[in-house]
């Protein structure tokens, strides 16, 4: 493009302040349009379907462009963010010129982790900036919701952790430092940003934070031995700081969320379980989907970190669960749930008032959320609770507020104050009296007409008004010459003459800059309120979140009726002990009833095999044991009869498997770093779901693998294990392993069909009825009676082959054997050549139902 000064003056200006963001895309107000020039033109009109154009020339060369309309900048800003991509907002500052072009500046800067905008942000999920930094050998994680203020750190000890951190969290946006790898199965995508080291350096950071919050270090908030994430933490408000262009008085501190304090739940975990995502990608069928019921957005994005952080702390959850149970009471929730229906998004709009950034909507939702708290109150007094009165003392009421925004707003204003119109009549004198001036100009002229006809005597005598020249009395060319003294001629017409009077002047400079300055004097009380509101943003912010925990516990309570759920028992006791378990969400998509089961583990019996056919509902088993002990480390009551749960550390899923065609692993591959990395990191108290361990290679290694696996869980990890498997042979594990017992899911064969009772029955499934499901998927009739006759031929050849499957010399054959390597891969401290080979004979020599009858 060359040197700027062989550009036109308004490409200058544009190319001085592009410089500045090369790898953002510049938005540059241009009178009712944004523009976009050159690369950042090409870029949008990919991104946006606009049209690109070239209009003009600048150093000899066309100007590439694309535009949008202001008045629709959200929508496009919107499209932008999804796909990654940040935005520099340039807007006109100054009034235009004779010399050189109007003066401009970067007002904000949008990008997908700094949303404050209702229009740009999905009110039920939070929006999270994130920044990770490594400091020796710990990972620190911040985060930082911008639109409500809510700001924590963390620590972790590996990738692993992190990598299970950031499922959980689904940030927006990432920030790391230029020279740190990108963390594991996040790789540095569009919403990544590389920012400067020393951003992260920890003793910069902790003055920045401690110079933010007012404080002489940061000892107050808990984050003592953590300077991986007050290194993380400073990074974050360095780059929302220079994001927002403003101060950020909204973040009040720092939360500390210690990893001991709650439920882990591995990332596998969270998307086998359908939390809050379906396995197809989507939102429907989840458990927050189920659950979320709330009755303001802030309560809903409250229960889903309810859900996705489960607690560990048994007093916290006791205190929620009996919340919940006084709220179902003579369902006391309904007039609870009503009271908060005016509340709103409390916490969004109070971000917006501390950025200076809310619009007159928010002001009048504001309102109405402050006229609805002493309902609130009135209701959660009547309430013998000691949680819920906890809560009655935080939430606030601000009638002094809320009367100066009802005498100060009008009930329907305008989208933004730019135009007028957002300030009541009768708030403000000096308003009123403009207003007025403005809006009786016409009579004003009408009046002084008809005197200067009556004084002067010349019927030709007319007053009125050019934008050039303003206010103006004009007489035709034959009456002017009479025209009296105090007229002074203003201009000169080819059949008239105009002329301004010193009254006229006068009433022109009052009516003129009326609308003006009452739209300054506007924008002036604008301000004023929202500096009132500022003032009283501490305790209001309390008051949001005491009203967020309100609405979820009061969701709870709803559900809880709904749903049938009934309290769980925190014992301290080991073990998990569930009657009339039922799974939340298939239960609400069924058409007919939910075949409750039962689910008993504990110190002496920690492991169950379960068998039974494909459909016959041991994935839909284990995965509502996992949710009723997840959603009892939430508070919330659980889909059972009873259920009473012990100590439970963390949860694991190895559920289901495809291809990571990307990272270039097999179905087996992820197979088997899925079950390492719960060997690895299972403890006594961990809950496990493994389901078809073995099935992605051939059966003799896929049988030795599940043997294995199952032995090492039960003996060596003694987690509770639910280990589903079509390997019948592993069902004689509970002849010699202790603690270990098989449950069966039953079935009844009528015909050559099959009717699945999916109800759980103890003991081992007396056969698989694969080709009864392949029959009901509708495979055609003649490959079912092929298959049969295949199976018999099978059974009869495994019936007569008693031999080991592999040759005598193969034991002493330093070759390495494929399932040997795998075993090994596993657990390569416990499980030496020799024991492998020997597992595998034993497995051979079991001579049950064949190799292929799984």
């Amino acid at each position: 493009m060359g040197e700027n000064a062989s550009h036109t003056p308004v490409m200058q200006q544009y190319l001085g302040l592009k410089a500045e963001y090369p790898d953002t895309l510049v938005f540059y107000r241009m009178g009712d349009f944004y523009e976009l020039f050159y690369d950042d033109a090409r870029r949008a009109a990919a991104l946006l379907d606009i049209t690109l154009t070239a209009r003009g020339q600048s150093a000899g060369e066309p100007i590439p462009m694309a535009g949008v309309p202001f008045h629709a900048i959200d929508s496009y800003l919107a499209r932008l963010l999804r796909l990654g991509e940040s935005v520099v907002l340039c807007e006109q500052i100054g009034e235009p010129c004779a010399r050189g072009p109007m003066e401009r500046q970067v007002t904000r800067i949008v990008t997908p982790g700094t949303l404050t905008d209702e229009a740009l942000l999905d009110e039920r999920r939070d929006n999270l900036l994130a920044a990770v930094h490594r400091q020796g050998n710990r990972l620190g994680v911040a985060t930082l919701e911008l639109a409500s203020g809510r700001f924590t750190v963390s620590e972790v000890a590996d990738e692993a952790a992190l990598a299970g951190e950031l499922e959980r969290l689904a940030p927006a946006e990432l920030l790391l430092a230029e020279s740190a790898p990108a963390p594991p199965g996040t790789g540095v995508g569009p919403a990544s940003r590389r920012r400067p080291d020393w951003h992260f350096d920890p003793g910069t950071s902790a003055q920045l934070l401690a110079d933010h919050f007012g404080t002489r270090d940061l000892k107050g908030f808990g984050c003592e031995g953590m300077p991986a994430a007050v290194g993380a933490a400073g990074a974050l408000l360095a780059y929302a700081r220079d994001t927002q262009r403003t101060a950020l008085p909204h973040l009040r501190g720092l939360r500390v969320e210690r990893r001991e304090e709650t439920l882990l739940v591995d990332p596998v975990a969270w998307r086998n379980l359908e939390v809050e995502v379906n396995l197809a990608g989507g939102r429907e069928h989840t458990l927050v989907h189920l659950f979320d019921r709330t009755r303001t957005p802030m309560g809903s994005r409250l229960l889903r970190r309810w859900l996705l952080r489960p607690l560990r702390d048994r007093p916290a959850l006791r205190h929620r669960q009996q919340a919940v149970a006084t709220l179902t009471e003579d369902r006391r929730f309904e007039a609870l749930r009503g009271a908060l229906r005016p509340v709103g998004d409390l916490e969004r709009i109070l971000a917006r008032v501390a950025l200076r950034s809310a619009r007159p909507r928010d002001l009048v939702h504001l309102r109405g959320a402050l006229a609805a708290v002493p309902q609130v109150r009135a209701t959660l007094a009547g309430l013998d609770d000691p949680h819920l009165g906890a809560l009655l003392t935080r939430t606030l009421a601000f009638p002094d507020l809320q009367d100066r925004l009802t005498r100060a707003v009008v009930e329907a204003p305008p989208a933004t104050v730019r135009d007028g119109g957002v300030i009541a009549d009768g708030y403000d004198p000096e308003l009123d009296e403009l207003r007025t001036l403005d809006r009786h100009a016409g009579e004003g002229l009408t009046t002084l007409e008809t005197r200067e006809r009556e004084r002067t005597g010349l019927p030709g005598l007319r007053v009125g008004y050019s934008r050039v020249h303003g206010f103006y009395i004009e007489l035709p060319r034959a009456q002017a010459e009479r025209a009296p003294p105090d007229y002074a001629r203003r201009q000169t017409l080819k059949g008239a003459e105009r002329f301004i009077t010193p009254e006229l002047k006068a009433f022109e400079d009052r009516v003129l800059s009326a609308r003006e300055r009452a739209l300054a004097r506007e924008r002036a009380l604008y301000a004023e309120l929202l500096e009132a509101v500022a003032t009283e943003l501490p305790g209001l912010q309390g008051t949001a979140e005491a009203l967020a925990e309100v609405d979820v516990l009061g969701t709870l309570a709803e559900r809880a009726d709904t749903l049938r759920l009934c309290r769980p028992e925190l014992s301290d006791t080991p073990g998990i002990q569930i009657t009339g378990g039922r799974h939340p969400v298939v239960e609400q998509s069924l058409d007919g009833p939910f075949v409750p089961n039962d689910l008993d583990l504990g110190p002496d019996r920690r492991m169950l095999v379960i068998t039974g056919p494909n459909m016959g509902g041991k994935s839909t088993y284990m995965r509502q044991a996992a949710l009723i002990v997840l959603l009892a480390h939430a508070g919330s009551f659980v889909p059972a009869e009873r259920a009473a749960i012990g100590p439970v550390d963390r949860i694991f899923t190895r559920i289901g498997a495809a291809d990571d065609l990307a990272g270039g692993r097999s179905t087996f591959m992820v197979e088997m770093t899925e079950v390492a990395n719960i060997l690895h990191n299972a403890t006594r108290e961990s809950l496990v779901l493994v389901d078809e361990v073995g099935r992605g290679t051939s059966t003799f290694d896929g049988l030795a693998l599940a043997w294995a696996c199952a032995e090492h869980l039960a003996q060596e990890v003694g987690a509770y294990t639910l280990f589903a498997t079509h390997f019948f042979e592993l069902t004689a594990l509970a002849e010699t392993l202790p603690g270990v017992a098989n449950v069966h899911l039953d079935a009844l064969e009528h015909g050559e069909r099959i009717v699945f009772l999916h109800a759980v029955k103890e003991g081992p499934a007396s056969q698989s009825y694969g080709l009864q499901v392949a029959a009901l998927a509708g495979v055609h009739r003649a490959v079912i009676e092929r298959a049969r006759q295949r199976l018999r031929q099978l059974e009869g050849r495994q019936a007569a082959d008693t031999a080991p499957p592999w040759q005598p010399d193969l034991f002493a054959s330093p070759a390495p054997h494929p399932v040997l390597e795998a075993l090994r891969a596993i657990d390569p401290d416990r499980l030496s050549p020799r024991q492998a080979l020997d597992t595998l004979y034993r497995l051979r020599q079991l001579g049950r139902s064949g190799p292929d009858s799984g």
